[in-house]
């Protein structure tokens, strides 16, 4: 009886350490886990303009969300850099690559390496041409440049413009500067508008604009109205015009809804700029990316033709901006805040919530 007690205590002892040492094993699944765990290498251009920073904090920050990991990597506007860094993220083996092109044409050979490594690829905000793409998600940018031409167009019905776009090398430029035309064409046509100037900025640099911007101050050219590329060369150039007396008499159209120029559409020297739900495009952006990654179809809303494919697109649409809709836009949607925007004014004069 005795040894029987002994055998039977024996078993259960080593029962007892075999299921010991199975619990020891489980984090081999844990392990196996974190390698099918999604990761993406989200490719930018640079973060001079103030945005791109937001852009990367929510899409990282939705991308984390969803149980994905983000491999940020920003090329300071190089192009050469851009695709050594596409490369890295390459060999890093990601599910999916967003990527925001310094040069529409340039990384064609970068991208085709991507996919045919079974590389899903995004283009976020900029159209990468010339190579097919799992996704474009980008604004309406030609609608982009008509709200900006329209709205000026409204306040100054004739007179002399001055245009200056972002750099020849972004395909978003040629798609606002498609939007102006077909908004100011018409009155070019009746000689109600000139456009006396137009400029191309390289790499979105303000101090680029600024110069051009100085030699028609120098030369005392009558201006009635400028359309900027964006809301940075917006302040470069309104600075410009404030150190000659001119801010506010000339009116300034910009886009994205920065700080600085929602602070002066309310303090009267820039007429507009226009919200582009930046927060919208970066989280359904990395929404999407965990879609791909995971096999998932992807519901888009339009397909975008750039002469060679047909890419899904996802279009979002943007929103012109003025004085008089400023809390119904950037700051009901909590884009701006209401003590940022009217910092510089009394806060009697502060429109009610």
């Amino acid at each position: 009886m005795k040894t029987k007690i002994m055998l039977t205590s024996i078993l259960v002892l080593n029962m007892v350490i075999l299921c010991s040492c199975q619990k020891k094993l489980e984090p081999v699944k844990e392990l196996s886990h974190e390698s099918d765990k999604i990761t993406i290498g989200f490719s930018m251009d640079s973060f001079m303009i103030e945005r791109w920073q937001r852009d990367r904090d929510i899409f990282v920050s939705r991308a984390n969300e969803l149980g994905a990991e983000v491999i940020v990597q920003t090329a300071g506007g190089d192009l050469d850099e851009q695709i050594k860094q596409i490369e890295y993220l390459i060999n890093k083996n990601v599910d999916v690559l967003v990527i925001v092109p310094r040069d529409a044409n340039g990384l064609g050979t970068v991208v085709n390496e991507a996919r045919k490594k079974g590389i899903k690829v995004i283009s976020y905000d900029r159209l990468i041409k010339g190579v097919p793409l799992d996704l474009y998600i980008s604004f309406d940018n030609e609608l982009v440049g008509e709200l900006i031409a329209d709205t000026l167009v409204s306040h100054v019905p004739q007179g002399n413009y001055v245009i200056f776009n972002g750099p020849e090398s972004d395909n978003n430029v040629s798609l606002l500067r498609k939007g102006y035309y077909n908004v100011l064409n018409p009155k070019i046509q009746s000689g109600d508008i000139i456009v006396t100037h137009e400029y191309w900025t390289p790499n979105w640099e303000p101090e680029q604009a600024g110069y051009k911007m100085e030699e028609l101050l120098r030369n005392q050219e009558k201006i009635d109205a400028i359309i900027a590329g964006n809301d940075s060369i917006a302040t470069m150039l309104i600075r410009l015009l404030s150190e000659n007396r001119m801010a506010g008499k000339v009116a300034v159209g910009g886009q994205d809804a920065e700080v600085s120029a929602c602070q002066r559409i309310v303090e009267g020297t820039q007429l507009m700029t226009v919200y582009k739900p930046i927060d919208k495009l970066a989280r359904l952006s990395a929404e999407l990316a965990v879609q791909l990654a995971k096999g998932e179809e992807i519901i888009v809303n339009n397909v975008y033709e750039d002469g060679e494919y047909s890419i899904p697109y996802y279009e979002i649409m943007p929103i012109a901006v003025t004085k008089e809709n400023m809390m119904d836009t950037v700051i009901k949607d909590g884009f701006q805040r209401l003590e940022s925007v009217y910092q510089n004014i009394p806060p009697k004069q502060w429109p009610k919530n």
